[in-house]
């Protein structure tokens, strides 16, 4: 996976005025934290962390006060109205060592066309080196009939990545579709029509 450099300023002030002076000049407050050693507050340019978390998983080689940190986006808070980045957790990561992430699982191949297919699941669970995250796994749907499930140990993995999710969670699952006819309402009978009264001699 490749590296994307970003250039940061270390924050001094904090709070939620801060917080909200940094929003409103286009910056992110976060924080970097792992390895044991003490967080690290910066801010980040909002534009440009918004076109890089658009690759999961990104790899994120933050640079600030004369030196650089190689970070693994954990969680990003947005505002739920506006959309704007509100605060962003990084951990540390180095080259060689293993981290468990979410990776997005994508669905090929032909199933049966009689059923329909839910996706039950669209991420699974993984330990990967950090620097060989896959950005997507390939799950092959080819002749899957339907009434019938694939669930995380059907992914094919790449090589140096081991599965965390539960082999039997379900990814996929490609229903039946009903085949019952609807029963057909009878007909009510028609009314009788009235006797006619006997004419008078």
């Amino acid at each position: 996976m490749a590296e994307i450099s970003i250039n940061a300023s270390k924050r001094t002030n904090f709070g939620k005025g801060a917080s909200r002076r940094d929003r409103v000049a286009g910056l992110v407050p976060a924080v970097i934290y792992g390895h044991n050693a003490e967080p690290q507050h910066v801010s980040l340019p909002a534009r440009e962390l918004g076109v890089a978390l658009k690759t999961s998983n990104v790899l994120l080689n933050v640079s600030f006060d004369g030196k650089s940190e190689l970070v693994l986006p954990k969680s990003v808070s947005k505002n739920p109205l506006s959309g704007i980045f509100e605060h962003v957790d990084l951990l540390v990561v180095r080259k060689g060592e293993k981290v468990t992430v979410e990776v997005p699982v994508h669905t090929e191949g032909a199933y049966d066309k009689d059923g329909i297919l839910e996706h039950v699941n669209n991420t699974i669970e993984i330990e990967a080196e950090a620097t060989s995250i896959p950005a997507f796994l390939v799950l092959d749907l080819t002749e899957m009939p339907a009434g019938t499930s694939k669930t995380a140990g059907d992914v094919v993995l790449p090589a140096g990545t081991t599965l965390v999710s539960d082999p039997a969670l379900v990814v996929v699952h490609l229903s039946e579709r009903s085949s019952a006819a609807e029963p057909v309402a009878e007909a009510a009978p028609a009314a009788a029509a009235p006797a006619e009264a006997p004419k008078a001699e």
